[in-house]
């Protein structure tokens, strides 16, 4: 699935179903400009996951709140609605990739 951006209003549309990983991220953070580029990669080559792009900004606050976000880059794997991993700090495309098997797998 094409990578999505969400904000406070919309992020619940994209979190339902099946395996979806929410990048909370800001314009002004260096490692997440870094990491936007690996985060889209990813979602180019992995079909059946839905990939979010959340800026955090002034009318943003709710949801990183909500999910604790105390640092960003985070990300944070959802299945069918549900939380069941966070990770923060800049990764490869490689670690994606490979947290990605682990969570169709179950092993995460």
């Amino acid at each position: 699935m094409a990578l999505v951006h969400a904000n406070d209003a919309t992020i619940d549309t994209y979190i339902g179903n099946g395996i979806t990983l929410v990048d909370f991220w800001a314009s002004w953070c260096g490692p997440c400009r870094m990491f936007g580029p690996i985060f889209e990669a990813a979602s180019e080559k992995v079909s059946d996951v839905t990939f979010v792009k959340f800026e955090i900004d002034e009318s943003n606050r709710r949801t990183p709140a909500k999910y604790g976000i105390r640092s960003i880059p985070s990300v944070l794997a959802f299945k069918d609605g549900e939380l069941v991993e966070a990770r923060s700090g800049l990764m490869d495309e490689e670690t994606v990739i490979d947290w990605i098997k682990e969570l169709q797998n179950g092993n995460s």
